[in-house]
């Protein structure tokens, strides 16, 4: 894949929140996806105080599941593990693994917020800046927002409000089991980003593409090689 080079990464803290209200403003989270045939699934993994990240993506196809391709990488990070600022440790990783990437997929599916962040811009608007394809948040864990609680019943929406914006929905993926949290990234509107993650259920709470990318970081850090670097 083409990756555009956006910022260093060897920022402070007070630095990187300075960029994420800079970035914010150029997320566009407006433009409905038509049907697409290839979604790729990023995921990362880290032991909370280790510097060591491990990147995976998978690229699934949507009709029945398939796996097109895989890349993975392993990076050290110096960035400190602070909720709200988790791409700036896990973004050059995956950048490592998408830089190998042969396939261009028409969107691509993290594990991890896209607007529906204090600052509007985790890890799905980041990576959508600096890769240009249409991303898409779906989070295990609720970061910042409220909501009701949406139906037990598969398929089930909840809207996600920050007073009276709404930065994401809240889905049922599977009947009776704890929800996900969508949001567009970037390059996607949220009824596109929803009806993506439901397209890409095959059963499990999580989504194909981002269920996929975790077993692959699973068998990654059993065959563990050296980090990577970011140049």
């Amino acid at each position: 894949m083409n990756i555009n080079n956006l910022h260093r990464w060897d920022l402070s803290p007070s630095e990187a929140a300075e960029l994420q209200r800079e970035f914010a403003a150029r997320i566009d989270v407006t433009r409905p996806l038509p049907r697409c045939e290839l979604v790729a699934g990023a995921d990362v993994s880290y032991n909370r105080f280790s510097n060591t990240i491990y990147a995976a993506v998978v690229v699934i196809k949507v009709a029945d599941g398939s796996i097109v391709e895989t890349a993975g990488a392993i990076h050290e990070t110096t960035f400190p593990y602070i909720p709200g600022f988790l791409s700036f440790r896990e973004a050059p990783a995956l950048l490592l693994a998408f830089g190998k990437l042969q396939t261009t997929p028409n969107a691509v599916m993290f594990d991890g917020q896209g607007i529906a962040h204090p600052r509007r811009l985790g890890i799905a608007s980041h990576m959508g800046l600096w890769l240009q394809v249409p991303c898409i948040g779906c989070a295990k864990s609720l970061l910042t927002g409220k909501f009701q609680e949406p139906n037990k019943a598969a398929g089930s929406t909840s809207p996600l409000l920050d007073k009276q914006a709404v930065i994401g929905q809240v889905v049922r993926t599977k009947t009776a089991v704890q929800p996900v949290y969508v949001s567009a990234g970037h390059l996607i509107d949220l009824p596109s980003a929803v009806r993506v993650v439901l397209e890409t259920c095959r059963g499990y709470r999580l989504p194909e593409p981002t269920r996929q990318a975790h077993l692959h970081i699973n068998e990654m850090r059993r065959n563990a090689g050296p980090p990577q670097t970011l140049h």
